[in-house]
């Protein structure tokens, strides 16, 4: 829900979060890899935000195989 409300850096992640920098590099890894996050770097610092063109896809992915739920019923 954070990241919904535009890019954040890692330390202010972790702040708003009440979770150590640690522990939110461990998560913050895991969405990347899944492609649910990316980072834009601006000088030291690292920024997240969520990536919503894989949001959007998955939706329209549920979207789909909901319609196709319905369809069989």
């Amino acid at each position: 829900m954070i990241l919904q409300q535009g890019k954040i850096n890692s330390g202010d992640l972790a702040k708003e979060m009440n979770i150590s920098p640690q522990a939110l590099s461990y998560h913050l890894s895991k969405l990347k890899k899944a492609d649910l996050i990316y980072e834009t770097k601006y000088k030291n610092f690292i920024f997240y935000e969520p990536n919503l063109s894989i949001l959007d896809e998955t939706i329209l992915w549920l979207s789909n195989l909901k319609g196709e739920q319905q369809n069989e019923k």
